[in-house]
């Protein structure tokens, strides 16, 4: 794959595999391109929690809304123009409030081998 560039209009949203909630994804780089990582979309509704333990290294830009993510060291909270870091292995609880959010994420390694075996 080349230099390219991606807008939400690229995403091709899709629920997110495994979870209960109002919680979508959408890859728009993975490890069909031959890349080392995973860059894509998340859009949470209102009122969503997502708990899980990180299979991979998270990277999370908030774009519009607001993200918390909580683990046993305490939050942190963040709004559009925000990053919140993961390391795999922590185990993390991601909520929402209000209208929800929508985020770009990057991941290493590819997220959703690491959920599939």
């Amino acid at each position: 794959m080349k230099v390219h560039k991606f807008g939400v209009e690229d995403a091709n949203f899709r629920r997110s595999p495994g979870q209960q909630g109002d919680i979508d994804v959408a890859n728009l780089v993975d490890q069909r391109h031959g890349g080392p990582i995973t860059i894509g979309y998340g859009r949470y509704a209102s009122s969503q929690t997502l708990t899980e333990t990180m299979m991979v290294h998270d990277v999370m830009i908030v774009l519009d809304g607001r993200i918390t993510v909580s683990t046993a060291d305490g939050s942190v909270t963040a709004s559009r123009g925000e990053i919140i870091y993961m390391p795999k292995g922590e185990s993390v609880t991601i909520t929402t409030e209000g209208e929800g959010a929508l985020t770009a994420y990057v991941t290493h390694p590819h997220w959703e081998e690491s959920h599939t075996g």
